[in-house]
């Protein structure tokens, strides 16, 4: 009786640890803060798409940095890789006036990779991540909005 009690705590201890290691790790995963899509068109395609539709929300854009020809440029291969950085100042200072540190974050910055077998992605940080990140409680309407549109800008990426 004793072994058959002693055998269950054991089964029941290692099936805890097993459960807590697998739930750690899925956790692990979703505290990078990072959101990525899948593009339905080419890199140079997406760049151009994004690019439009920023200019047509009259979003000020700030800058393009190819990083795979800045790679090159040091000798290093580097798969096609292009920051964008974006931003609506009236709505990203807000955050930045609610944490100074907050200004790490801001302006927006979206990241457009590909893969070796070719397909794009658009990678970005989360912007609830980032309030959670700064301690940012007092601004929900202002993330909610700057996620409706990088979500609608990186939409124009989706389709063919």
């Amino acid at each position: 009786m004793i072994n058959r009690l002693t055998n269950l705590v054991v089964a029941t201890l290692f099936a805890a640890i097993l459960i807590t290691a697998a739930v750690s790790v899925a956790r692990a995963d979703g505290l990078d803060g990072i959101v990525r899509i899948r593009s339905a068109v080419p890199m140079a395609e997406a760049i151009t798409r994004i690019k439009a539709d920023i200019a047509k929300k009259g979003i000020r854009f700030f800058m393009e940095i190819d990083q795979a020809k800045l790679a090159a440029d040091a000798d290093v291969k580097l798969r096609p890789s292009t920051l964008l950085v974006f931003g609506n100042p009236p709505l990203g200072t807000q955050f930045i006036t609610a944490n100074p540190n907050a200004g790490l974050d801001w302006p927006v910055r979206l990241l457009l990779t590909q893969e070796d077998n070719g397909d794009v992605y658009a990678v970005w940080t989360d912007f609830d991540w980032i309030a959670r990140r700064h301690g940012i409680t007092n601004r929900e309407a202002q993330f909610k909005m700057a996620t409706i549109v990088v979500n609608s800008i990186t939409s124009t990426i989706t389709a063919k």
